[in-house]
């Protein structure tokens, strides 16, 4: 899991790092289990206050590893984990989800906020990931996009769910029709940024420890209302 996730916890305030730079941080099969294994470990986390969720190297999440997908596609086994039909049904969550979706929406269903820092390149299934958080603290020159028309796929790892409650309904089928790229200039026009950051994990730290200040119980009790009330 640490070739994938590092998680370096401080003062109540969980620093994940996606660390599989030399991919631009690919959704691979070790990262799907990585993702889930972390953020599972963070909902029992006992102390935690807030989370930051970023990137290392050059991206934040580039999305898919195509070259693993079409081997899983193709039924061969890749990293021991099996074909793609493991991947999506393999230990579905209580509430129905398959693996990739809860490699997203575990995100969510952390009691504390997360706040996802984006720079880079967010695509597709990295694009999805960061939807998750509750908030998003993004670059301005950030490359963003709901990539998988060019696939021949469709935002099914939570992101249908989560855009729908963040924009109009014509701009989520905008972005789904046309998988087109947008900055993080304009994702903060759309709706789909909190806030444009020169250092978006520097001020999504900042804006952690912050949290971390504030009442622990009065924080877990409006985020689950708010889930709720999603």
């Amino acid at each position: 899991m640490n070739d994938r996730v590092s998680v370096d916890l401080k003062d109540g305030v969980a620093d994940v790092r996606l660390v599989r730079a030399d991919k631009m941080n690919a959704l691979d099969n070790a990262m799907f289990e990585a993702l889930i294994q972390t953020g599972e470990r963070l909902q029992a986390e006992a102390g935690l206050r807030a989370v930051v969720l970023s990137g290392e190297g050059r991206a934040f999440c580039a999305g898919l590893d195509m070259g693993n997908f079409q081997a899983m596609a193709s039924g061969e086994r890749v990293g021991g984990e099996g074909s793609a039909g493991a991947l999506v049904t393999r230990n579905r969550t209580p509430g129905g989800a398959n693996r990739a979706q809860h490699a997203v929406m575990v995100w969510r269903e952390i009691p504390v906020p997360v706040i996802a820092a984006v720079h880079g390149f967010a695509y597709g299934g990295g694009y999805q990931l960061q939807l998750s958080a509750d908030l998003r603290f993004v670059a301005p020159d950030a490359k963003l996009s709901v990539f998988e028309i060019r696939w021949g796929l469709i935002p099914d790892m939570a992101g249908m769910a989560l855009l729908r409650g963040l924009v109009r309904d014509d701009v989520a089928r905008d972005l789904l029709y046309s998988g087109r790229i947008f900055s993080g200039e304009e994702a903060l026009q759309m709706g789909l940024a909190t806030r444009v950051c020169a250092d978006p994990r520097a001020e999504a730290l900042a804006y952690a420890r912050e949290v971390a200040q504030k009442n622990p119980h009065a924080i877990r009790a409006g985020k689950r209302l708010l889930n709720l009330a999603a």
